[in-house]
């Protein structure tokens, strides 16, 4: 039976937010609870982060710990889950290498969210080859670990069909070694791409619209007043429209129906709610102060163990050091039988001139 295996991971250039959290952090946190996976690899990507920040790395250094820091405050169990640091595995660097002849130039620049990056970071004059060839170096992620679902965001979903498009190229031309992936999206919708607190599209580091899983409770009270909601419900009494309100979005990803109970007793669930707002007569405030009792309760005990783990700084490089050992182990394992399917492991067995 095909073993089921996960392998996600985030980019180490700063600390991550809830949009982190809903679109995938939470999602795993459940997933290593399950016990439906045989084994749950969580990788950081720092030399991925280095293909845009090459002239940074302290930036890149530090966030390492950083984003460690924050999967351990928000659940993640490093005795479940194998976290391991990207540029700690050779084995990657050598697989995507295999994987550039196998996967065209123009095959990459159709690649929808390639596109987006390199228009969101000015790229379109001077494109980083590093950061060109990522999507080809996820693919070498996702495989050298035989990753079979990818917990991701809807972004990543051209991702995953090029990962599937090598892994096909692969297997014909050299035999059956690697299976391909499925993408594990979030079953709720707001949760895909959450917006910014100023109603942008994309939350962002960059962009300063984030709220931090790491914020302190002041700073969480005074992003959540200030969000972005419905410019033309200028008062109570006129109808509001949920489009674009940063504010039910992020309701949507993380409003329950016990939350009316604790803290707005007078709605039974979120869709009584925003049929208030519609119709009017529900002002923005009452709106953004019980989000801010949601989003206060939901981070409170991921802050409390940030604070913990941050006194235990040895323990925590010790996670890292562990698990990158392990990643290399596993990695070599899996070149053994790529290097023996496309016959380069030349010292091993017959090597001989044709007759």
């Amino acid at each position: 039976m095909k073993k089921k295996i996960i392998l996600t991971g985030d980019r180490p250039t700063g600390k991550l937010h809830i949009g982190h959290y809903v679109g995938s952090l939470r999602r795993r946190v459940e997933l290593q609870n399950t016990g439906e996976f045989d084994k749950i690899y969580i990788m950081i990507a720092d030399a991925q982060a280095l293909t845009d920040n090459a002239d940074n790395p302290e930036k890149i250094r530090e966030s390492i710990l950083n984003v460690t820091l924050d999967y351990l405050a928000a659940g993640i169990d490093p005795e479940k889950v194998t976290i391991f640091i990207q540029s700690g595995v050779p084995q990657l660097t050598e697989l995507a290498f295999y994987y550039m002849n196998l996967v065209s130039v123009s095959r990459v620049q159709r690649n929808p969210t390639v596109k987006t990056e390199i228009k969101m970071r000015n790229f379109e004059a001077n494109i980083p080859l590093g950061f060109f060839c990522y999507p080809v170096s996820q693919a070498a992620d996702i495989t050298l670990f035989h990753g079979t679902v990818v917990p991701a965001g809807e972004d990543q979903k051209p991702m995953i069909e090029l990962t599937n498009e090598i892994v096909r190229r692969f297997n014909t031309i050299y035999g059956e070694v690697f299976d391909e992936a499925q993408i594990l999206l979030p079953d709720n919708a707001a949760c895909m791409r959450l917006p910014g607190t100023d109603g942008k599209a994309k939350m962002s580091k960059s962009l300063g619209n984030c709220i931090y899983l790491s914020d302190p409770a002041e700073v969480v009270e005074q992003k959540v007043k200030s969000m972005y909601t419905d410019p033309t419900h200028l008062k109570v009494s006129d109808p509001g429209h949920l489009e674009g309100n940063a504010v039910f979005t992020y309701l949507d990803a993380f409003c329950k129906d016990e939350h009316f109970a604790k803290y707005l007793p007078e709605y039974q669930n979120l869709q009584e709610l925003k049929d208030h707002y519609t119709r009017g007569g529900l002002g923005d405030m009452k709106c953004k102060m019980f989000l801010l009792k949601i989003m206060q309760e939901t981070l409170e005990p991921i802050r409390q163990r940030r604070a913990e783990w941050e006194q235990r700084l040895p323990e925590v490089k010790e996670i890292l050091r562990r698990g990158t050992e392990e990643a290399c182990r596993v990695g070599e394992e899996t070149m053994q039988q790529v290097r023996q399917a496309m016959r380069i492991d030349y010292f091993n067995g017959e090597w001989e001139l044709s007759k």
